[in-house]
């Protein structure tokens, strides 16, 4: 994990709100129907230069209140049937993970929460934008943002 700088840019694809414990269950969970539907509507009709990002954000309260998710690109045309969100500036602590989808993203972000539920991590969430950026079919990048 490394920090980064993050210029301000803005996302547009699809959303749902959702929180941690509903994604637990396959009877509540929301973020797997989402992508369904990004990779069966939307995909499709992206170039082969699009980024493919994965946007949290409108957090209710922490990690256990509600937040929005979007499927989504950075190069999406138009605005038919689809909402943006802008990713704020600022640093963000990255976390890569390498291998199978959808495994790689829920180890990812295991690691995730096992850093900020240590005792004393070095960075504190600032629970503003966070984001997944997909880079290839097996590697993946997640952007926190942080303090």
């Amino acid at each position: 994990m490394y920090v980064t700088l993050i210029n301000e840019k803005t996302v547009k694809g699809i959303r749902v709100r959702t929180k941690n414990a509903d994604e637990m269950s396959p009877d509540t969970s929301k973020i797997s129907g989402l992508w369904h539907r990004f990779y069966r509507d939307i995909a499709p009709t992206l170039s082969k230069e699009a980024s493919i990002l994965g946007v949290y954000c409108n957090y209710e309260s922490d990690f256990t209140g509600e937040f929005d998710v979007m499927a989504g690109s950075d190069m999406i045309k138009g605005d038919g049937a689809v909402d943006s969100v802008t990713i704020k500036g600022g640093q963000y602590l990255v976390f890569e993970g390498n291998g199978s989808m959808p495994q790689t993203v829920i180890d990812t972000w295991s690691k995730i929460w096992e850093y900020f539920g240590s005792d004393n991590p070095e960075y504190t969430r600032a629970y503003t934008t966070d984001f997944e950026s997909y880079k290839s079919d097996s590697k993946i990048q997640i952007f926190i943002a942080i303090e």
